[in-house]
């Protein structure tokens, strides 16, 4: 059991726990202690009263035990029994109060005990006496000021429960009403011939014909479980799971956040090890059918609580951050699965949080802002769940998260891919989301360039890392938001506008990332040889990029085959730093080209031992240190070199790399990749990401049980077993698209 005495009170609790009357009631003698506890010393006994409940120890780590069920009657007894000379009434209402808060560290079990113990409390006779005196105690409070207003404490929060009810919106349409007759589509086509190609189960057992067959089979059946992957066995393939697979199950599983009964998402870690600073992730416990326990509280301890500020501070329990990025991978993982619900939910909480007025200080942000993430907040006091929704007002550097939208987009995408269920892009309230997204991002202003301009800290990268101007992971998602817009939109008056905006960003974003963002060899050159101050519009170095400024890591880098798009290119200056995210995403939206795709994954078989090392995947490459790094990250001691954001491991990025091995035509890069996170990453307890140049070390501060790295592993892990899943993340390239255009005719000269 932990010791107590590092609980706030000190000593003076820690001797309530010298004794555990269930040994001792075993014949288990070693812990008897000379010294009388304060209990035994009250004349109260410490054994429990026959019958009394057993409470599971569920829900928490070997190092970090709640109190036992005796703890929990010692409570119980020594504020029920009334000594022969009775202190106040007011006594043993803030008695029970102070001694649940020193005791029991955890709210969930100051609930659980204030309810087990409510009938020894009525037995006892004092029931009228601590109800008169939590009223009178809290009148006399308010008196003096010291207690806040009960309505006070959920300001933050809506107060009409009715306007966040979603049950209309999620009810879930019955099969036989669907009617989700697939309409296949070009890239639907040729992702199932591809697919049929490389899957292992066909190729092995049956023709290529016969594969194809069965391929575009799967893709048109709604209804199918996608995926050779089950908990806790597979459902269509005969060769044993891998032993990871059942446990990432179980573990992605226990993140899963419900509100009001319903799945709603998933918290980004659950890790108990650590203190949680920025997640938020008090667990409470759940139902039987996996729906999150509202605690209730009722009788005298209603007023009691009413007139306890401290207490209701502490009472008002969140579920966990749900990171709308974060929740990509795992919705991937259970639309593959065959569980399409929580993404459904998903897509609809997120989507009606994003009609919220967004306030940072006194400027308002634009109406189409996706939240960054949410949580679920249990009032147990009125028994209410509440959404509360975080638009960048609380984040690290108050920056409003521009790829939250995009990541919507493409995940409304990718369910109705997954399911054939096109009725949920339809409803009006999707509709008018996308509109409102698109309107943030195609409106004009002063920018002479197609790519969106950024703060630093708007994606993935949410720190500091010099990726302000137009990064390229921003840029690569827009371009495949925007295709994705164009599938789902419907063709009416308002949907016609967006269309014909799309189509023309499309094609002056795909000429400008493909001819100024991209670098091989030859470009490479070219830019070393630049001539600079050039004016009108035959100019080469159209951004006055000053040569002496490339890096000289990037000669030895770059390989005589291969290449990648750089980070960021904004005028007098080229970020050439790799970002693994991005060029994946430039992949699978087509961004790139089938030269450039095949390029890219030169590149990353090129240089393997810097892109991946002994973990997959570099989230950037290289690490900045030293002057640069004190200028670029402000001296962040979280983005140290080769740590988190600044050229750190991420195992998230399997699931891009995987997609993108298969869109190219190289599983076996994949495959090669995944046996290296195989090897460590269920050892180390899925952590969020690694530390050092190969990537070799468990990160400083990562978290374990890391959400989206057990996502990203299961996600790769089906994508190879059933390659027809690329279909929900990638799109082939627009045959419509205009060719690549030469820069100008003295490019090469």
């Amino acid at each position: 059991m932990r010791n107590r005495s590092s609980v706030s009170g000190g000593g003076a609790v820690a001797g309530l726990f010298a004794r555990d009357p269930i040994r001792q009631r075993a014949g288990d003698t070693s812990t008897r202690q000379t010294r009388r506890s304060p209990i035994e010393r009250g004349g109260i006994s410490s054994n429990p009263p026959l019958g009394h409940r057993q409470y599971p120890v569920t829900g928490y780590s070997a190092a970090e035990q709640p109190p036992s069920s005796a703890t929990l009657h010692w409570t119980t007894t020594f504020f029920c029994r009334s000594p022969s000379s009775s202190p106040p009434p007011a006594f043993h209402a803030f008695s029970f109060v102070s001694f649940a808060l020193l005791v029991i560290p955890d709210p969930h079990l100051i609930l659980d005990f204030s309810s087990s113990c409510d009938s020894l409390i009525r037995s006892s006779g004092i029931a009228e006496r601590m109800h008169s005196a939590a009223v009178g105690s809290s009148s006399d409070a308010c008196q003096n000021g010291n207690v806040k207003n009960l309505e006070s404490l959920r300001s933050s929060a809506p107060d009409d429960d009715d306007e966040y009810d979603f049950s209309k919106l999620a009810e879930r349409s019955s099969r036989s009403g669907l009617n989700a007759e697939r309409q296949r589509s070009f890239d639907e086509r040729s992702l199932g011939d591809l697919a049929a190609i490389f899957s292992p189960s066909y190729s092995s057992r049956h023709d290529n014909s016969r594969g194809i067959d069965l391929m575009e089979e799967t893709m048109c059946s709604p209804g199918r479980i996608r995926s050779g992957f089950n908990t806790p066995t597979f459902s269509n393939v005969s060769v044993e799971p891998h032993p990871m697979i059942t446990e990432a199950w179980d573990n992605l599983r226990r993140t899963m956040v419900h509100f009001r009964g319903q799945p709603v998402g998933t918290i980004a870690a659950f890790d108990h090890s650590v203190e949680s600073l920025n997640y938020d992730q008090v667990r409470g416990r759940t139902n039987a059918d996996g729906s999150s326990k509202v605690f209730s509280v009722s009788g005298p301890y209603l007023a009691l609580l009413s007139g306890c500020s401290k207490l209701i501070d502490v009472l008002q329990i969140s579920s966990g951050v749900v990171f709308v990025r974060d929740f990509v991978p795992s919705a991937l993982a259970f639309l593959m699965n065959g569980e399409p619900e929580i993404v459904k939910n998903f897509l609809l909480k997120t989507l009606r949080l994003q009609s919220w007025e967004k306030k940072v200080d006194l400027f308002k942000l634009g109406e189409g802002v996706m939240p960054a993430s949410f949580k679920v907040l249990h009032d147990p006091v009125r028994n209410t769940e509440t959404l509360i929704a975080d638009f960048g007002e609380t984040a690290i550097g108050r920056v409003a998260p521009v790829d939250s939208g995009f990541w919507w987009i493409i995940l409304l995408r990718a369910y109705t891919k997954s399911t054939g269920d096109s009725s949920l892009a339809e409803r009006p309230e999707c509709q008018r989301g996308m509109r409102l997204v698109l309107s943030l991002c195609l409106s004009e202003g002063y920018d002479t360039f197609p790519t969106l301009l950024c703060a630093d800290g708007c994606c993935m990268v949410d720190r500091r890392m010099g990726v302000y101007g137009y990064p390229v992971e921003i840029q690569a998602l827009f371009f495949m938001a925007l295709r994705c817009a164009l599938v789902l939109l419907k063709h009416d008056d308002e949907g016609k506008e967006f269309v014909e905006r799309i189509v023309k960003r499309l094609h002056a974003l795909s000429y400008h990332m493909r001819s100024y963002f991209w670098i091989d060899l030859k470009q490479l050159n070219d830019i070393y040889r630049f001539k600079t101050e050039e004016y009108s519009h035959t100019a080469v170095n159209k951004f006055n990029v000053i040569p002496d400024s490339l890096p000289e890591w990037v000669f030895d880098f770059m390989p005589l085959r291969g290449g990648y798009f750089i980070g960021n290119v904004s005028p007098a200056r080229m970020d050439f730093r790799w970002f693994c995210l991005g060029n994946c995403i430039a992949i699978l939206s087509s961004l790139a080209t089938l030269e450039q795709s095949a390029a890219i994954m030169d590149l990353i078989e090129s240089r393997w031992e810097e892109l991946v090392g002994e973990m997959p995947l570099k989230v950037c490459y290289p690490a900045i240190e030293s002057h640069e790094w004190r200028i670029e990250t402000g001296c962040d001691p979280k983005n140290t070199r080769w740590s988190y954001h600044n050229g750190g491991s991420w195992p998230v990025l399997l699931w891009l790399l995987t997609a993108a091995c298969i869109k190219t035509g190289r599983p076996q890069i994949a495959r090669r990749a995944l046996e290296l996170a195989e090897s460590r990453l269920s050892k180390d307890n899925w952590p969020e990401y690694y530390d050092g140049k190969l990537g070799r070390f468990v990160g400083k501060q990562a978290r374990k049980f890391q959400t989206w790295s057990i996502a990203g592993y299961l996600v790769a892990k089906m994508m190879l077993e059933d390659p027809s899943h690329l279909g929900m993340v990638a799109l082939e390239e627009d045959k419509q698209m205009k060719p690549v255009m030469k820069r100008s005719t003295s490019w090469t000269t």
